[in-house]
């Protein structure tokens, strides 16, 4: 039975192949697209994953996001310190600046100031450099793409200089990171010199980097640490969703990339069903012959059920692995395109395909559960 339902499948090679380049088609279209969408929301949360030494964000209640900053008193790692479960607590400074080239180019910049004495919160994953090189005076890190950004025709090294606000600065490193999403140069230097590379103010600290003691669940150390200091304390996954979540509510993100995703759907029924369906009209005869010879329309349907999966599989697997391999060359020639492809997306791309060979089949099966077996000798 199943055999004969792939001997009429590939019988019309030009329509079998029209319906797995309508299921390709669409799989391409939500496989990218998703995958765009996943990388772009990761990377509104890069800066939060980069820091690996804390387990805990202290904030100023009125923060919504990473780069939603809001001051809060410079002592208030002291108060964090003085909460039962936190092992140690320190500042962290972030900010724009304003990197003034030896061309005399100025360039914007995301600056990190961190902890003068431990260093918490420093980059891990450096190219060349150490993070001991930040104790030398007016030393700075850069990550790679932004000291490529900076310098273009330039391969990487150290010792090159900018000023920031008046005051020089000395690139003695440069790290790896996750690309961000807006895109600039990231520059880490201790927090007593970041207030000095910045306009300054009356209050200087954005964060509070803490952890946990052994055996303290982060989750009930930040809230303690709220009841006690009145200051927002979110574990890092806690703070990287929430900043996800705010580019999820407040900007045109998720309605530009799901408009292109439910187009692909869209054209992936259209095109597939009405192929499908013009093939099994095409092969009416021989369905008919068949429930003339006593095949049960039940037997039938599993047989048009089974040729649509299989020109699902074939699409989908053709549509996931063109979006990858897409996906990876945009990435080798413009570096600054995101895409991120979890197991989530290919399996909501199995499920859209699922649907879409589903919808497809129906009008067949309907057409062909209604024939009459006496129609084929008329």
């Amino acid at each position: 039975m199943y055999w004969i339902a792939l001997k009429m499948l590939t019988g019309d090679r030009s329509k079998y192949w029209a319906i797995i380049f309508g299921i390709t088609f669409s799989c391409v279209l939500i496989t990218e697209q998703s995958a765009m969408f996943c990388g772009i929301m990761v990377r509104t949360a890069s800066q939060i994953r980069d820091v690996h030494d804390a387990d805990i964000w202290v904030m100023n209640p009125n923060v919504r996001y990473i780069d939603d900053l809001k001051a809060i008193s410079d002592n208030a790692f002291l108060r964090v310190r003085g909460v039962p479960g936190v092992a140690w607590a320190v500042n962290l400074y972030k900010g724009g600046g304003q990197a003034q080239m030896a061309n005399g180019n100025y360039q914007s910049v995301i600056l990190f100031g961190i902890d003068d004495a431990t260093l918490v919160g420093a980059p891990q994953n450096l190219l060349m450099g150490k993070i001991g090189d930040l104790q030398r005076p007016d030393a700075v890190l850069v990550d790679e793409a932004g000291f490529r950004y900076m310098w273009p025709d330039e391969p990487l090294h150290l010792g090159k200089t900018i000023e920031m606000n008046d005051r020089r600065a000395v690139i003695v490193g440069i790290f790896k990171a996750k690309r961000t999403f807006q895109t600039l140069p990231i520059l880490y230097t201790r927090f007593s010199r970041a207030t000095l590379f910045v306009p300054p103010y009356r209050r200087m600290l954005s964060f509070v980097l803490a952890k946990c003691a052994p055996g303290e669940s982060p989750e009930v150390v930040a809230r303690r640490i709220h009841e006690q200091t009145r200051l927002k304390a979110v574990t890092q996954d806690q703070f990287s969703w929430m900043t996800m979540s705010y580019y999820l509510e407040n900007t045109g993100i998720p309605v530009n990339f799901g408009t292109t995703v439910l187009l692909g759907f869209v054209v992936g029924c259209a095109i597939a069903g009405q192929t499908f369906y013009l093939f099994t009209i095409e092969n009416l005869r021989q369905f008919g012959t068949l429930k003339a010879m006593g095949m049960s329309d039940r037997r039938i349907v599993r047989m048009i059920l089974m040729q649509a999966l299989v020109v699902g599989s074939a699409g989908y697997c053709l549509g996931v692995g063109l979006a990858t391999g897409l996906g990876m060359l945009m990435q080798t020639i413009r570096p600054i395109m995101s895409f991120f492809l979890p197991w989530q997306v290919l399996a909501l791309t199995g499920v859209a395909v699922l649907v879409i060979v589903f919808v497809s089949s129906l009008l067949s099966i309907r057409r062909v559960v209604v024939l009459e077996p006496g129609m084929v000798f008329q």
